[in-house]
């Protein structure tokens, strides 16, 4: 279970990932600049299974790779949100970082509720309140990617099997 750090709409990847930082594709120093334009004590207080709740269409802007890796390096576990930026979206599980498309979930979380997430089941269980929302479930395909730590080591992993 983690903390919820709540956004609003159109949270784009200069936001996320100022594009000052972009020198770097090191994880650990991106995460230390994760949303600091939006919200400047997030590196510091953010912990690991911690979860980002935000408005529609999360993770607009550059192409970059870079903004959900700061994300994942940071500890975020997840990013709950109506809708994501396609490119985000696509982003996001080639590194192993898991999104979760739920309007009712990012709507309803507030700042600092305790957020659980079951990505077989697609559930969302608000700790705080004791509130349960349903996602779209992770594909099988799409959790393996997690699991493995993204889309280089899922077809690794394959490649050691054959």
């Amino acid at each position: 279970m983690g903390k919820a750090y709540k956004y609003g709409d159109n949270v784009d990847t200069d936001v996320i990932i100022p594009a000052r930082y972009l020198t770097t594709s090191d994880p650990t120093e991106l995460a230390k600049h994760a949303m600091e334009d939006i919200d400047p004590d997030f590196a510091k207080t953010v912990k690991p299974g911690d979860v980002i709740v935000a408005g529609s269409n999360f993770g607009s802007g550059s192409s970059r790779e870079h903004a959900p890796l700061a994300l994942k390096a940071s500890g975020v576990a997840a990013v709950i949100a109506p809708s994501f930026a396609r490119i985000f979206y696509r982003n996001s599980f080639n590194i192993g970082f898991p999104i979760l498309e739920c309007a009712e979930a990012a709507k309803a979380i507030e700042a600092g509720d305790e957020i659980e997430i079951d990505f077989v089941s697609g559930l969302i269980t608000n700790g705080t309140n004791n509130e349960v929302y349903k996602a779209e479930a992770l594909p099988e395909f799409m959790r393996n990617l997690i699991e493995s730590g993204g889309l280089v080591e899922y077809i690794r992993k394959q490649k050691e099997k054959e």
